[in-house]
C-alpha cells in the first residue's frame, strides 16, 4: 500500500489484487500532476468540475478516488483489475460507492461530458477508439485534460486529440509527467471508429489456418498475428473428447478457438482482465465455431473457476504491467492453473526464452518439459501431480 497526498486529501491506494511483495505503486507522477492542475495548485485557477466528469483510463482508481464525494464521476476502463482496485480504494477512503459510476470501454458512454480527464493508455489504438466513442458527448464548453508520463505522450498521441476532439497543446514536464490540453471543436467531423479490425490468419499454423480473427482496440498485436502466438498455434496439443479447456489471458481468443476447432467436443473458457479482449475472443470464436461450447469471462485470472475443473490450460502470459516489466502476473497465472487443473491436467505455456518460466513451473508442478523452442520462444508443458504422461492423441 502507498499513500498519495494531494490537495484533495491523502489516500492509501493499492493495485489489485493486493500483494505485499509488489513494490509497484497504484499511482504515479502523471496522476499527481493532473490532480494538482485540477485543484489550481500550479499558479492557475481550479478547474470547475461541474456536470458529468468522465475519467478515461484511470489505471488503479487514483483519480476517481481523489475526486469521489466532491463531484459525480464516471470512470471508463478496459481493465477488470483496475476496476476492482478502484472499488477497493474507494472503500478504503470511506467514499460512497455510488459516487463513482463504473463503466467499461465496451459500455455505452455518457450522452454528455462536461469534464473529460484522460490517463493516456499504453495502446494508441485504445485511445483512438475511445476518443471516437466519447467525441459525440463532448461539447464546446467541455474541459478536456489528458495526462501521462513524458515517455507515453508522443506526436501521434497529440495528433489523435487534435483530429478527434480539437486544437491541442501540452504543458511543461514535471517529474517526467506532462499534461495535454484540448479545446473541443464542435465543427469537427464525427466519423465512426475504425475498430474492431478483422484479418485472416496465415496458413501452416494448425487448426486455425486461414481463419478470421476479430480485434477490438487495445489488443496486443491487433493488426497481425504476433510471432509468439504463431509459434504456439503450430504446436498446440492434439486432444480428443469432452475436455474442459481454458484460454488464460485470451487476447483475441485465437488460441482457444484453435483448440475448439481441433477438438469439437471441447468446452473452452476464455478469460482475460481486458474487457476488449474478452469481446474480441467471443467474436473470434462465434465466427469460427458456430454452435461451439464456450464461456467468456472478464476477471482476475482463473479466480472465478473452481478447483480441479479443467483438463487443459493454454496461456501466453504478459510480462508487463503498463510500463513496468514484471513476472507477477505470470506467477499468479501459473498458480491459478495448477489449482484449477484436474490431476493429470496439463498447462501449456509459450513465452520468451529469457523469462525463465521453467523455474517457476518446476517449483509449482514438480516438473515441466520443453515441448518446442526456437532462438526466441519456448513452449513448456507442466502436468498437475507430476504425471509425466504424454499429451492425449
Amino acid at each position: 500500500m502507498n499513500a498519495l497526498t494531494t490537495a484533495f486529501g491523502a489516500f492509501e491506494l493499492t493495485r489489485f489484487p493486493e500483494d505485499p511483495r509488489d513494490t509497484l505503486r497504484a499511482w504515479d507522477a502523471a496522476d499527481e500532476y493532473l490532480l494538482r492542475h485540477l485543484h489550481g495548485a500550479d499558479d492557475g485557477p481550479p478547474v470547475p468540475l461541474t456536470g458529468t466528469v468522465a475519467v478515461l483510463g484511470d489505471r488503479w482508481g487514483a483519480l476517481a478516488t481523489a475526486l469521489a464525494g466532491r463531484h459525480p464521476v464516471v470512470q471508463i476502463t478496459d481493465s477488470y483489475l483496475g476496476r476492482q482496485a478502484t472499488l477497493a480504494n474507494l472503500a478504503r477512503a470511506g467514499a460512497d460507492p455510488s459516487a463513482v459510476r463504473l463503466l467499461t470501454v465496451r459500455d455505452t458512454p455518457p450522452e454528455r461530458i462536461d469534464v473529460l480527464l484522460v490517463r493516456v493508455p499504453k495502446s494508441l489504438a485504445l485511445l483512438e477508439d475511445q476518443l471516437h466513442r466519447l467525441a459525440p458527448a463532448v461539447h464546446a464548453g467541455t474541459v478536456v485534460v489528458g495526462t501521462g508520463m513524458v515517455s507515453e505522450i508522443h506526436t501521434s498521441t497529440l495528433r489523435l486529440f487534435e483530429r478527434l476532439i480539437g486544437p491541442t497543446r501540452t504543458s511543461l514536464a514535471a517529474k517526467k509527467a506532462r499534461l495535454i490540453f484540448c479545446t473541443p471543436d464542435p465543427s469537427a467531423a464525427r466519423v465512426p471508429s475504425p475498430w474492431p479490425l478483422r484479418y485472416a490468419l496465415p496458413e501452416g499454423i494448425g487448426a486455425a489456418s486461414g481463419r478470421t480473427v476479430t480485434n477490438h482496440a487495445g489488443i496486443f498485436c491487433a493488426d497481425r498475428l504476433d510471432i509468439g502466438t504463431r509459434f504456439f498455434l503450430s504446436r498446440l496439443p492434439v486432444r480428443r473428447g469432452p475436455d474442459d479447456v481454458v484460454d488464460l489471458g485470451c487476447g483475441n481468443g485465437v488460441v482457444g478457438t484453435a483448440a475448439a476447432l481441433a477438438n469439437p467436443r471441447a468446452h473452452v473458457t476464455f478469460t482475460d482482465e481486458s474487457y476488449a479482449a474478452v469481446a474480441s475472443a467471443e467474436a473470434t470464436f462465434r465466427d469460427n465455431v458456430p454452435g461451439g461450447r464456450a464461456e467468456f469471462l472478464a476477471g482476475d485470472g482463473l479466480a472465478a473457476l473452481p478447483d480441479s475443473s479443467a483438463d487443459l490450460v493454454l496461456t501466453n502470459p504478459p510480462f508487463h504491467s503498463h510500463r513496468a516489466t514484471t513476472d507477477t502476473t505470470a506467477r499468479r497465472m501459473f498458480a491459478d492453473a495448477r489449482r484449477v487443473l484436474r490431476p493429470g491436467g496439463e498447462l501449456w505455456v509459450v513465452g520468451n526464452r529469457h523469462l525463465g518460466y521453467h523455474v517457476r513451473l518446476r517449483r509449482l508442478f514438480g516438473a515441466c518439459e520443453v515441448v518446442a523452442s526456437d532462438p526466441k520462444f519456448v513452449i513448456l508443458r507442466a502436468v498437475r501431480g507430476g504425471d509425466a504422461r504424454p499429451p492425449r492423441g
